[in-house]
Formats: structure tokens, C-alpha cells, sequence
């Protein structure tokens, strides 16, 4: 292995975990995944801290709870002053090359407010090296790649819209204007995989970052008609709406603001019907294995270079997609399903550890300090989450943490949202927590709303038992849990320090 070993660190955007390991991944072909996840370790209860894109990803890279870096929202600036993955892998002689997006809100002190940065929350992470841009608002060098291709190209604000034959109707199936071999997402591997064959000799850390499957639902043929929508199961939870709506006050306020409507481009008659929802979640999966497809060429590329076992391959997503469960379409929910991702790790130092599957809960913000433990540097004070070198090099994990937690902001401080206002909450109301332990998990809301407790033995996510007598224990206990890990982990970037007559006594790792 060479003195500064690979690292290459995919993030596939809006991936549910059981579209790879099980459940609606019994209906998909994923077969470069899962191929790997056979020489990898791979964590099958694996959740996102924070939701949406901004605050997951935010998570991701600084390894903090959403409670700490506070950029909660999409859009909500992160402190230019926070250590993130890429700054700190710099400091071992690393270019952190960017391949994609962060989806971070800069810090609008660090900037004129004239600043470009300034006008989308899209922009990089601080300390990465932004090889590629490929924002979704954005995606200029994509678009210039479809010009030189002699594509013409329809307005930007079209490029999503299925593209219907001749003289026919448009149908949400149909595929795109681009061919496959001409996507979002081959261009970016295309991108990726040229810049590391320029490289090659070097030592290199890569992020690379799949838009795909996020909406808008449109794939390139074939992968816009791969899965037959009757074959795919359908969505999990109530079958009335009204019942889903009146499990708890918060269902009621988010009524009509998550559609599968907003989920593709040019059908502005879109009626929710059993039919389209599965010609929907169809699409998802298509564009799921077009990804695969994908990270199978940059496999295929490491182990013909030569660099497979000089590399950390690490494959995860930062959220999951309600995909019509529970009557719901994107991940600002608190159902499993919204923060349930998948995580493949391939350590090459430690063979004897691929094949295993984790059961253990585990974290996003635990991908950070992992990396940092792997290549040797120290694991800044400010970091939450927890290394998984243990589940890779098989040593002691008697006393990994029982429990997942995630976070969710549903305000807005300068306009209220639509949940906001129905429910008449001040923005310092309208943050929730959730916990999850294997027996339970507990949402608690601010502002006075009612907890939900689902009990996993029985009915599941099917079924809120908080106000039932028979659960007072358990909803006592689960919130006390909730309290403890609260307050376990708050900021501690400088109050695990202190100044002494010897100067500054800083922890390390």
C-alpha cells in the first residue's frame, strides 16, 4: 500500500437503504453494489442525522449533529469557522477533489453580499477542490457537454421533462432527451474517471456525488422503463389519507406540501393515482441502477489501474425518499424511510472483515471521523460522530452506542411554511428528534405537540402507541434516552480545552 493510500467517497443523493440491501431492493439490479457490499462491510441500520440535502450533507462532512453546525435548513448558512472532512484531510498533503456538489450554504460573513456564492445554497464545501460543477440548479459543464454533442437543447428549466415519441401524449415513462450515454450522471463519472487516468502515480482522495435518483423522476432509456410498475411493491402505510393525517397533528400540517406531483417536470395535470405512483417509484429504481451502472465503472476502473487495493471505497447516501409511503414523497418526514440509507465500506487493509454485515446503529456523521482514523490524522474535538474502524479491523464493539438519532426542522425564521403556519408555531418551535433503539422509536416535537412512539415488535410505524397506558414506561424511558443524548453531545470544539500557565491543553481525537 503507498505511503498516502486512495480514498474514494461516493454519496448517492436520496437513496433509500432498502433499495439495496432488502425490501424494494428485491424488485431492483443493483448488481455493482451489491457485488461490493460482498467485499466490503456493509451497515445495515445505517441513518441520516439531519434532513434535507443541505443539513444531511453538512452532517456528513463536519461530522456534527444538525443541533451544533446548525445549518438546519436548505439554504441556512454553515459557520465558515466548522473543520470539515476536507479541510483536515489537507492537512495530511491531500487535495480533496470534488466531483459534484456539497449542497452548502456559505457563511455570508466570509463574502460581499454581492458575492455570486452568495445566491444558492449549492455551492462547495470549504477546503474542497471543486473539479466539477454539477449542481442541480446549475449544471453548466453538463450543459456544455450536451451543446458540443450537437444536442439542442430545450430551456433549463425543461431539461426533466420526458420527451414523448411524435405525435403521442406525453407519459411520466417516457424517457428523457438525452440518451444514456449522454446523462447527468455518465457525464459526471465520464468526468470523474478522466481526471483519475490523469492522475495516475498519484495519491489522490475523491468525492464524488450522484444527483440521481433525486427528482425530477425522468430517466434516459432504457432505465425509464426497466421495472415493470406492477412488480414493484407499493407503497407502505394507510390506505386513506385521512387516516395517515390523523395519526398526529404534524401529518395534518404537512398534508399536500410533499406530493408526488412535485417530484417530476411537465404534468401539470398529474393526478396521484395507484398507477402513476407505481409508474413512479418504477422510474426511482431505474435511475437507482442507472447509478450502479455507474459505480461499476469506477470499480471496474480501480481494479484495472491497479488501485482497488490501495483505496478506501466508502458508498452511502445522505438521505432516504418517502417514495409514496405513508402518503408522502421527499424526506423532510420522520419515518425510517426519509433517513433509513445504505453504507458500504471496502477498508483494503482488512480483508478478513469483508462479508460482514453490521446490525449495529450507526450514523452519518460517523463517516468523518472513520476517514480521519484511516489515514492517521487526528479527529478534531468538534466531531460527534463515532469512528467505524472497529466494525473494519474486527476489533471490540461491545460498547457501540444502542440508539440513532436524527433531526428535522420544519420552520422557516423569515416565512413561515406551510406546516409552520398550520400549526401556529413560532420558528424556535418547529425542530423534532428522533430516537431509535431496537425496540422503539420516539419522534419528540417542540412546541407542544404530542410525541409519537412506535414499538417495533408491534405494528411498527403502523401503529403510535405514546398515548396508550401500556406504553407510559416506555415513552418515559425512550424521552429520558432522547434528554441523554441531547445533552451528551453538544459542541465541544472548544470546551474540551483549557488554557493553563503551560498554554492550551487541546484532546486529540
Amino acid at each position: 500500500m503507498p505511503e498516502k493510500p486512495n480514498v474514494m467517497f461516493i454519496v448517492i443523493d436520496q437513496l433509500r437503504a432498502d433499495v439495496v440491501f432488502s425490501g424494494l431492493g428485491d424488485s431492483v439490479d443493483l448488481p455493482n453494489l451489491r457485488a461490493l457490499a460482498q467485499e466490503s462491510v456493509a451497515f445495515h441500520q445505517h441513518y441520516s442525522v439531519a434532513n434535507p440535502c443541505g443539513p444531511s450533507r453538512a452532517s456528513l462532512l463536519t461530522g456534527q449533529y444538525a443541533m451544533n453546525h446548525r445549518s438546519t435548513r436548505n439554504r441556512a448558512p454553515l459557520k465558515n469557522d466548522i473543520t470539515n472532512l476536507a479541510s483536515e484531510v489537507r492537512k495530511a498533503g491531500h487535495l480533496p477533489m470534488l466531483f459534484g456538489y456539497t449542497d452548502m450554504s456559505p457563511d455570508p460573513r466570509a463574502f460581499h453580499r454581492n458575492d455570486p456564492a452568495l445566491k444558492s445554497y449549492e455551492q462547495p464545501m470549504y477546503g474542497f477542490e471543486q473539479m466539477l460543477e454539477m449542481r442541480q440548479g446549475e449544471s453548466y459543464p453538463w450543459r456544455a457537454n450536451l451543446i458540443s454533442k450537437g444536442y439542442q437543447l430545450p430551456d433549463y428549466r425543461d431539461f426533466y421533462v420526458p420527451v414523448a415519441k411524435p405525435g403521442k401524449t406525453r407519459r411520466l415513462d417516457d424517457p428523457a432527451f438525452y440518451a444514456a450515454q449522454d446523462s447527468d450522471t455518465a457525464f459526471l463519472t465520464d468526468s470523474c474517471l478522466s481526471t483519475l487516468k490523469a492522475r495516475a502515480g498519484e495519491s489522490w482522495f475523491t468525492h464524488l456525488t450522484y444527483i440521481r435518483p433525486h427528482p425530477p423522476l425522468v430517466a434516459p432509456e432504457p432505465y425509464n422503463r426497466m421495472y415493470d410498475p406492477a412488480a414493484i411493491p407499493p407503497p407502505h402505510g394507510y390506505r386513506n389519507e385521512e387516516e395517515q393525517w390523523a395519526v398526529h397533528p404534524f401529518f395534518r400540517a404537512i398534508a399536500g406540501t410533499q406530493t408526488a406531483a412535485s417530484c417530476v417536470d411537465g404534468f401539470t395535470d398529474f393526478q396521484a393515482t395507484e398507477e402513476n405512483i407505481q409508474l413512479l417509484r418504477a422510474i426511482y429504481l431505474g435511475l437507482a441502477s442507472e447509478v450502479d451502472h455507474h459505480i461499476g465503472r469506477v470499480i471496474s476502473y480501480l481494479k484495472e489501474s491497479g488501485q482497488f487495493d490501495d483505496t478506501l471505497l466508502i458508498v452511502t447516501a445522505d438521505h432516504g425518499e418517502m417514495l409514496g409511503d405513508h402518503h408522502s414523497w421527499g424526506k423532510a418526514n420522520v419515518y425510517d424511510a426519509a433517513y433509513h440509507v445504505p453504507l458500504i465500506i471496502r477498508d483494503p487493509r482488512n480483508s478478513s472483515s469483508h462479508g460482514r454485515v453490521v446490525t449495529k446503529p450507526t450514523e452519518t456523521v460517523d463517516i468523518m471521523p472513520t476517514i480521519m482514523e484511516w489515514m492517521g490524522l487526528p479527529v478534531p474535538a468538534s466531531v460527534n460522530g463515532h469512528s467505524l474502524m472497529p466494525f473494519l479491523n474486527g476489533t471490540d464493539t461491545t460498547h457501540w452506542r444502542s440508539d440513532s438519532f436524527s433531526e428535522l426542522e420544519f420552520g422557516n425564521p423569515l416565512k413561515d411554511t406551510i406546516a409552520q403556519g398550520r400549526l401556529g408555531l413560532h420558528y424556535r418551535d418547529t425542530s423534532l428528534g428522533i430516537l431509535r433503539t431496537q425496540e422503539f422509536t420516539l419522534v419528540h416535537f417542540g412546541g407542544g405537540l404530542p410525541p409519537l412512539l412506535f414499538d417495533h415488535a408491534h405494528h411498527g410505524e403502523m401503529r403510535n402507541v405514546a398515548g396508550e397506558p401500556d406504553y407510559t414506561d416506555a415513552l418515559l424511558m425512550m424521552t429520558r434516552r432522547l434528554l441523554d443524548r441531547r445533552m451528551a453531545y453538544p459542541d465541544t470544539t472548544l470546551s474540551t480545552s483549557e488554557i493553563t500557565p503551560d498554554g492550551p491543553k487541546i484532546p486529540i481525537g
